[in-house]
């Protein structure tokens, strides 16, 4: 997104309520929405990704910016005035994979996405000076890699641990909307910004031309559902565990928590079976369910630190966390290192997907497929490109290009094409080869050299 002057003048002021939040951490803002103007708004339409589905209502983002300051404008006057309607987010399901139902996603209008990027540019400069470091989701500057680069740190670091996977279940359809008003009003007492953001939590859902309004949730895919479910658990898990749970500790633990997925590590084993006695009661509390068979207590030490009495055959126990499988493996030079390697059902649904697309455009050009794949599998690589996952990159890129063969066959009742041919098309039409986008090594070297200029 390119700067303007406008977004100058709107990060200063964001700025200034950020040093406030910072300097006073028991502050609660009243007022807030008066920063709310068409040049914040001009703002926030920046900030608001343009290629998204449309909403209810059909209106594009194309369409929209044709008049965009007369459309600014009145939506202005109808947040600053009270008459501001939210409308119901349409609601569509996309498959989880190996059978196990769907995710709904909610796709709101794009004016409302406007207006709940001006309310989260808003509740962001004030939480973020709130938000624990154990928080890595849908936060700025941060993302799933570092959340996977400093679980595998601080692992590393203990020798292992005993790993608490929880499993929140629907939390983003369970969430309580009292739970949730309580929590900000810790914080954030600015009668507009609520009112607003009570509208966006009673708007429903429209699915299959039904109108539904439930009860409890916020939609996955509104614009301010991230930032609200980080308040959410941030008072539910992360200060609770910072705060209370850590004094009652034996040994050494720490959290990491990205979005709804959270993982625990604890060096004592009886601190991590109290803790994961307790979490049921917890959440309970706020509304929020357990998953009983995927939330599960793991031995993850390293086998190096093993008792001497530990049977042969023995292996270290493993863990999913953010796609990845997490397990203890010998590094080159001998050592016991913690490495991560694509998830199993991860690895299954990425490739069902790259099936579905084979079969669906199985007629269209081959240069034309060629290019799609190859942005497949270079979207791939991006998120699943880390150290010591090259075997299972390289084995995705061959399933990939057997699936392309499988579909390219199925294009007429001629006979199959012989694999020699098809060797000679991927000569001519070559898939990107698996390559490691993020280096654990550059990563360490980055941080020993941020550490001698300190």
């Amino acid at each position: 997104m390119k700067e303007t002057s406008s977004s100058e003048s709107v990060s200063t002021k964001l700025q200034g309520i950020a040093k406030l939040a910072s300097e006073a951490p028991d502050m609660v803002f009243t007022t807030l929405a008066h920063h709310i103007d068409h040049e914040f708004l001009r703002e926030a339409f920046r900030r608001t990704r343009k290629g998204g589905a449309p909403g209810v209502d059909g209106q594009t983002a194309k369409e929209y910016a044709l008049e965009l300051d007369d459309n600014l404008s009145r939506l202005l006057d109808r947040f600053k005035s009270g008459t501001y309607k939210a409308p119901p987010v349409r609601r569509v399901r996309i498959p989880k994979g190996h059978g196990r139902g769907t995710r709904p996603i909610g796709i709101p209008t794009f004016e409302d996405k406007v207006l709940q990027r001006a309310v989260v540019m808003l509740l962001s400069a004030v939480y973020e000076q709130d938000f624990r470091n154990c928080s890595y989701g849908f936060r700025p500057g941060r993302s799933a890699h570092n959340a996977l680069w400093t679980l595998r740190e601080r692992l590393m670091a203990t020798g292992g641990a005993w790993v608490l996977e929880v499993d929140i279940q629907t939390f983003f359809d369970d969430l309580d909307p009292r739970h949730l008003r309580c929590f900000l009003d810790q914080r954030v007492r600015d009668g507009v910004l609520r009112r607003v953001i009570d509208k966006w939590l009673k708007a429903g859902v429209v699915e299959a031309g039904a109108w539904l309004r439930p009860d409890t949730g916020t939609p996955q895919g509104g614009v301010v559902s991230p930032v609200l479910s980080n308040v959410y658990l941030h008072h539910v898990v992360d200060h609770w565990f910072e705060e209370t749970v850590k004094l009652h500790l034996e040994g050494r633990a720490f959290l990491v928590r990205y979005a709804d997925d959270l993982v625990l590590g604890f060096t004592s084993e009886r601190d991590a079976r109290r803790v994961w006695a307790v979490l049921p009661k917890r959440f309970g509390k706020f509304g929020l369910k357990l998953h009983p068979e995927k939330t599960r207590l793991v031995p993850f030490q390293s086998p190096a630190r093993a008792p001497r009495n530990q049977p042969l055959g023995v292996t270290p126990g493993a863990f999913d966390f953010l796609g990845f499988t997490h397990y203890w493996a010998r590094s080159r030079k001998g050592y016991w290192v913690i490495k991560q390697k694509t998830a199993k059902n991860r690895f299954t649904r990425a490739l069902g997907r790259v099936k579905k697309w084979c079969r669906t455009h199985r007629h269209q050009p081959v240069a034309t497929q060629h290019r799609m794949l190859a942005r497949k599998l270079k979207g791939h690589y991006q998120y699943y490109g880390v150290t010591g996952n090259w075997r299972a990159l390289h084995r995705f890129r061959r399933e990939v290009a057997r699936v392309w063969k499988t579909w390219l066959d199925r294009r007429s009742q001629r006979a199959r094409m012989p694999w020699a041919k098809y060797k000679r098309l991927l000569q001519r039409y070559a898939l990107p080869p698996a390559v490691v986008i993020h280096s654990s090594y550059v990563t360490q070297r980055n941080r020993d050299l941020r550490s001698r200029m300190r």
